[in-house]
């Protein structure tokens, strides 16, 4: 027996959420536990970041469980967020007061205070800033998505809570040793600082060209996904569809409900007319397997009436003549089988229903839009959106897509009032904005260029990006500032960026790209697809942050802030 239908496809959803949840998770925590100690090669300031992450984590949770929220595929991706985005902040500390400690800092304490005054207020920026892109998602029509946004924002003001509060108190009771001072690490940031500086007009120039031939893929991203292969092979709701549709039909309907126009009017041979004219346009159509639409049941009941004979397989030339057939065929069913799914109580309308090839949600809404086109040009009075499940999966994407532009439009807006605020400078405040775009539109043109489609899922990448990738270039823009405050020219202070906070935007970055990239191992492809494209984004992000930040700083600060 194979079973496929939305009932189904919805406990399916349900199964690859919790899935996603068992599996996830523990992979999540196992690679920041080796990352951290691989990097930090301290097992006690591991375990402080861990309490720091599980802390964070659990109180996300607790707050999504209190307010009653639900987690599904569009949104089990929170604790994983939660994760990268709390060791995110806390490496920042760790690091610092590590590298104090080498340095030979009074006590440990003393370092601990330092580190927290240096990074303190980067940390609150970047957990403002992420916060507000998350926020953005509350833009969405769909309200899992605006579950994410509000309980991933809350989860980001955990992580600094716990950041500035438990961290210290961890790191100032662990017996935490100063190990050999490692200049190999600092030495070779400085190596690429000036690599950066001295090759500044080559690297701007590939830079830019390696931006123009990624962006170009732009354009190529379809928003539309086939929800059934949303699920791998792994799943059985896959492979029964696969056999339905390789044997029987299509498992796509678009809904249409035809009025009349008044009670009754449903048996009026020029109504019927209209709405077997409609069907034979869509019958006509490449992508449709079959259509169910109530003047086929007339046909059929002439036909009866009449011996059976092939002739009478056409309307009822008469109105009476035709309601009279439908009373007789509904008193004729058995209890169960009436005809309330195809028409309404008043029979004042019919329902038309398209079965459709296997199809993405984009080609629904193309013939979706062809038929409104037939419908204008020649039964005006039948004009409509196509309503069903498959037809609000195939909207809901292109809607998402709308409402998120202006959601992120809006916290661009809000951050840049905030980087302004905080720099005082206006060139600084756009400076700052080039960083986080850049690779965002590289990450989503590698993507046109390689896969070409993004889902209703996917779609949400650009707020979660957004509010990721602000992160470095804060961190990085508020040491280069400090720097130039200190009397460092701009050559001096990109230098001492890269020695001081270079570490740890590295660290970082990895610890972000290997937490999402653990979501490949999800069987359901919204889930590994916003993986990639977050890993991809993050990534590239450093990569500009290392790269482009620094020379445009470098030409646009020639003299002084």
């Amino acid at each position: 027996i194979y079973v496929s239908g939305y009932v189904i496809i919805n406990d399916a959803v349900a199964k690859a959420a919790e899935y996603d949840f068992k599996a996830i998770m523990p992979v999540v925590m196992a690679v920041i536990i080796v990352l951290t100690i691989v990097i930090l090669r301290s097992i006690l300031c591991t375990f402080a970041i861990v309490t720091v992450v599980i802390f964070s984590v659990l109180s996300t949770l607790g707050f999504v469980g209190w307010v009653g929220w639900v987690l599904n595929p569009a949104n089990a991706v929170l604790p994983v967020m939660v994760m990268v985005i709390a060791i995110a902040d806390s490496i920042h500390i760790v690091t610092t007061v590590m590298s104090k400690i080498k340095s030979g800092a009074a006590n440990r304490n003393a370092a601990i205070v330092e580190s927290v005054n240096i990074n303190a207020w980067a940390v609150f920026l970047t957990t403002v800033t992420t916060a507000i892109g998350f926020m953005s998602l509350n833009s969405s029509d769909v309200p899992p998505f605006r579950v994410l946004g509000t309980a991933a924002a809350f989860g980001v003001l955990c992580a600094f809570v716990y950041t500035m509060t438990l961290l210290p108190a961890l790191l100032s009771v662990l017996p935490l040793r100063a190990g050999k001072r490692r200049s190999t690490q600092s030495m070779f940031f400085l190596r690429f600082a000036d690599f950066v500086i001295h090759r500044r007009k080559s690297i701007l120039i590939c830079f830019v060209a390696f931006m123009a031939v990624t962006v170009s893929g732009i354009p190529r991203i379809e928003l539309g996904e086939n929800i059934i292969k949303l699920f791998d092979e792994s799943f059985q709701i896959r492979r029964d569809s696969d056999f339905i549709v390789e044997n029987f039909t299509g498992l796509d309907k678009l809904e249409y409900a035809l009025p009349a126009g008044r009670d009754g009017g449903i048996a009026d041979p020029q109504y019927l007319a209209k709405a077997e004219r409609f069907a034979e346009w869509f019958s006509a159509q490449p992508e449709v397997d079959h259509v169910l639409v109530f003047s086929d049941i007339m046909k059929k009941l002439n036909r009866t009436m009449n011996g059976n004979d092939p002739s009478f397989y056409r309307l009822p030339e008469d109105q009476e003549l035709a309601a009279q057939y439908l009373l007789l065929y509904e008193l004729s069913l058995p209890f169960g089988r009436d005809l309330n799914n195809r028409i309404d109580i008043a029979k004042s309308s019919t329902r038309m229903i398209v079965i459709v090839n296997d199809v993405t949600s984009k080609q629904l809404r193309d013939i979706d839009a062809r038929a409104r086109d037939w419908l204008n040009s020649n039964l005006p009075e039948f004009s409509q959106e196509a309503s069903g499940l498959s037809a609000i999966v195939a909207y809901m994407t292109q809607r998402n897509i709308n409402s998120m532009i202006s959601g992120v439009l809006l916290a661009l807006l809000a951050i840049s009032v905030i980087l302004f605020a905080v720099f005082r400078s206006i060139s600084m405040g756009l400076v700052s904005l080039i960083p986080n775009f850049v690779p965002v539109f590289i990450a989503f043109g590698i993507w046109g260029h390689l896969v070409g489609q993004i889902g209703i899922v996917s779609s949400v990448a650009v707020a979660v990006v957004f509010g990721l990738v602000v992160d470095d270039t804060i961190h990085f823009l508020c040491k280069y500032s400090n720097s130039r405050k200190e009397g460092f020219s701009a050559e001096d202070s990109i230098r001492h960026v890269f020695q001081t906070v270079g570490p740890a935007l590295f660290t970082t970055t990895l610890v972000l790209a290997a937490g999402f990239a653990t979501m490949l191992r999800s069987g359901f492809e919204s889930s590994w697809v916003l993986g990639v494209i977050v890993t991809l984004t993050v990534v590239v992000a450093l990569i500009a942050d290392f790269l482009l930040l620094p020379i445009v700083l470098l030409l646009l600060d020639r003299k002084k802030l």
